[in-house]
């Protein structure tokens, strides 16, 4: 991969890293196992980087690879999750520690969330991330009345796992 395309990577990464930590949270518990997921969607969106053609935004793009590895490795937690070498990347991408302190107030909220299927959980955190319907649908790979219909049924559910 050429110097440019790995500068690009680096800078895109970096300004949309939160985005990554925010997926880490959803399906993580704790900050080891936060670690290895940043570490693991990181090396899938470098893996993936060269061809993303820019159909859709960056930050699109890089919700739907974190969901999908998140989800893949969601699935298969009870074997152990495999990383793969990340040495041969001639760089070092700077990563800042992750505060949740802001996301306190949301705890009731993820253990509800906890609570959910795999596409509850990213529908409800592109919810959340206001993201509209369409770019949902897009980034889920379902149609946009699947996902009207999937998201009011999730709001009923969480309404009675938060209102019991």
């Amino acid at each position: 991969m050429d110097k440019a395309l790995e500068h690009n990577f680096v800078e895109l990464l970096e300004k949309h890293q939160n985005i990554v930590h925010k997926v880490c949270r959803l399906y993580t518990n704790n900050q080891d196992a936060h670690n290895d997921l940043f570490q693991e969607i990181t090396i899938q969106l470098w893996k993936a980087y060269p061809k993303f053609r820019g159909d859709a935004k960056f930050s699109t793009w890089m919700y739907r690879v974190g969901l999908n590895t998140a989800i893949t490795l969601y699935r298969k937690s009870k074997r152990s999750i495999k990383t793969q070498e990340f040495e041969t990347v001639q760089f070092k991408i700077k990563s800042e520690p992750y505060d949740d302190t802001e996301e306190q107030q949301l705890k009731l909220l993820y253990n509800a969330v906890h609570q959910l299927n795999d596409i509850e959980k990213a529908l409800v955190f592109l919810y959340l991330e206001d993201k509209n319907y369409s770019e949902i649908s897009e980034t889920l790979g379902i149609t946009e009345v699947n996902a009207r219909v999937k998201m009011n049924r999730v709001k009923k559910k969480l309404r009675t796992i938060l209102n019991p």
